[in-house]
């Protein structure tokens, strides 16, 4: 039972952290294709997408 309220937190984190990369992906220069690809990525892979993105995504 410990440390069973931070679930909720951590997930708040990750998505506040996916918006933030659905924004900077939004505003990047890429091809319109490749922002929706990465966008379906970041929803469907919450965590995993994220971390993707960050080592993969669009940087401009």
């Amino acid at each position: 039972m410990i440390g069973h309220g931070y679930g909720g937190f951590l997930w708040l984190i990750v998505a506040v952290l996916d918006i933030y990369a659905i924004i900077k992906i939004a505003q990047s220069s890429a091809e319109p294709i490749w922002k929706a690809m990465w966008i379906v990525i970041v929803i469907a892979l919450p965590v995993l997408g994220l971390i993707l993105w960050w080592l993969f995504g669009p940087k401009g």
